[in-house]
């Protein structure tokens, strides 16, 4: 006598995501004077793709440099024009690094139309008036 003890379970497959089609996007440009990261992301904020120097390789001093800057810049818009479909972006640069420029540079020899270029760099103000009496 054998008796049929096995079950079957049923296991729902999820239907793969499609890629969304971008056609305009954001560029972020953070230059620092030890690093540079870039973030390519859609008009709301979404990322579609980033990278930094130091994701490429580059250690130490070498990541604050302007090279590293484009080769940062130009990994994360060859994804987010592959992936996606990017062809223009608004560009926005923070920080005061050597990478600032030549991030901006490979956006164009990317071959991704720049709508426009922003400056988001925080201005230092003194800051909020300190705890405690003022001083006479």
């Amino acid at each position: 006598m054998s008796e049929d003890t096995s079950t079957t379970t049923t296991t729902k497959v999820k239907a793969k995501k499609g890629k969304r089609v971008v056609q305009s996007g954001q560029f972020h440009v953070q230059a620092t004077f030890n690093n540079t990261l870039v973030c390519v992301s859609d008009k709301n904020g979404e990322v579609l793709s980033s990278s930094s120097a130091g994701a490429n390789g580059f250690r130490g001093s070498k990541k604050g440099t302007a090279y590293a800057a484009g080769i940062a810049a130009e990994k994360a818009l060859e994804a987010a024009k592959k992936d996606h479909g990017l062809s223009s972006v608004d560009v926005y640069v923070k920080g005061i690094g050597l990478g600032r420029d030549s991030a901006i540079r490979a956006v164009s020899a990317a071959g991704i139309r720049i709508d426009s270029i922003t400056d988001i760099t925080p201005i230092a103000h003194g800051g909020v008036r300190p705890k405690g009496e003022r001083k006479p």
